[in-house]
């Protein structure tokens, strides 16, 4: 059966003080006319209602996800607006991507300081504007607030699945082989590399691994191949960490997780870094790699390896999933002799 759906629209004059002066903009229905409604969907009714209207595909399940980001916590407060754009809409991509969905629209809510120059935002849209035709999406709605500060930004992204083949974080089992996509490690020293880190690294190597922290790529493709063939059991994308995030599955599915040290993916210039400064535990827990990590069933790996091969992205088995040795689900880093390594994290800790 067709369902309809209504998403808000907000539109909280009271709280808006339109911050740019001297330009032509006297409202938030202002900015929104000049920056987002070129943007919007036809779900989004050119931004002028106060809901959006959403037709999901028949024999589809609409997949939800939101996730925020501060100046200065999540990007550097000088980073390029059409960056913080990109990055924005591609971190929510990147959970559609775990859960093999297809993008549909995105809810965006902009907490914007007084003193913020109208050509940040000018930039800011032009950069959503060039992702969404990326990723095949569009805003179909959100808020625009005035703020003393911070700037805050939120995007909820609404993608589509298959009816029944959403990839859980709960369905790994007993005996599964962990993967992960991609390699480890260079969105956390990239981040290092922003900060003006690694000088004696080469110049290639630093605009590898600070792109890679700038921009990632969201697997988006590959997550819809393993739910399309209903390949993996369970599924997250590395945001918080491969450790964090793969503990994640092991929790949610009630089970211990086991990664080997030295199975885990790294690319050629976070190989230098670690190995020049013994730094392999900051790799695999610094995330914002935004890779999938996930558990499949030991006669899948074939399967893996090929359709691996044909979309042109790794895809390493680094580990298992197994029963609980404890009274709770446990993350167990594997060296080389069999023992497990201490380690002081597993990833990004949420306060």
């Amino acid at each position: 059966m067709r369902r309809s759906i209504k998403l808000g629209i907000s539109s909280d004059l009271t709280n808006f003080r339109a911050p740019f002066r001297g330009t032509e903009l006297a409202s938030e229905f202002d900015l929104i006319a000049q920056c987002f409604a070129p943007l919007a969907g036809p779900e989004g009714l050119g931004l002028k209602d106060d809901a959006a209207l959403f037709q999901p595909t028949p024999g589809t399940e609409l997949v939800y996800t939101v996730d925020a980001m501060a100046s200065g916590v999540h990007f550097l407060p000088n980073e390029a607006p059409e960056i913080v754009a990109k990055r924005l809409i591609r971190m929510n991509i990147s959970d559609l991507a775990a859960k093999g969905a297809k993008p549909r629209g995105y809810l965006l809510t902009v907490a914007l300081p007084h003193d913020l120059d109208i050509a940040w935002v000018q930039a800011f849209a032009k950069g959503l504007g060039e992702d969404q035709e990326a990723f095949g999406f569009k805003v179909i709605g959100g808020d625009t607030i005035s703020t003393p500060g911070p700037l805050v930004l939120s995007l909820t992204a609404i993608g589509e699945v298959r009816q029944g083949r959403m990839i859980r974080r709960a369905g790994a089992r007993a005996g599964d082989d962990l993967y992960v996509t991609g390699t480890i490690g260079d969105a956390a020293f990239g981040l290092e590399v922003a900060k003006g880190a690694h000088q004696s690294a080469s110049e290639a190597d630093k605009d590898y691994l600070e792109g890679r922290f700038r921009l990632p790529t969201p697997r988006l493709n590959f997550g819809q191949m393993l739910a399309t063939e209903a390949i993996a059991t369970a599924a997250a994308d590395v945001s918080d960490g491969l450790l964090a995030d793969a503990g994640h599955i092991g929790v949610a599915s009630g089970l211990d997780i086991e990664v080997i040290a030295n199975s885990v993916p790294l690319s050629d210039p976070t190989r230098r870094i670690v190995a020049s400064d013994n730094r392999l535990a900051d790799a695999i827990t610094g995330g914002d790699d935004y890779e999938i990590v996930f558990t499949a069933p030991t006669d899948c790996r074939q399967m893996i390896k090929t359709v691996s091969t044909k979309q042109g992205l790794q895809a390493t088995r680094i580990g298992r999933a197994v029963e609980m040795l404890g009274d709770k689900p446990a993350v167990r880093f594997i060296g080389e002799d069999g023992a497990a390594i201490k380690l002081k994290h597993l990833g990004y800790r949420h306060r």
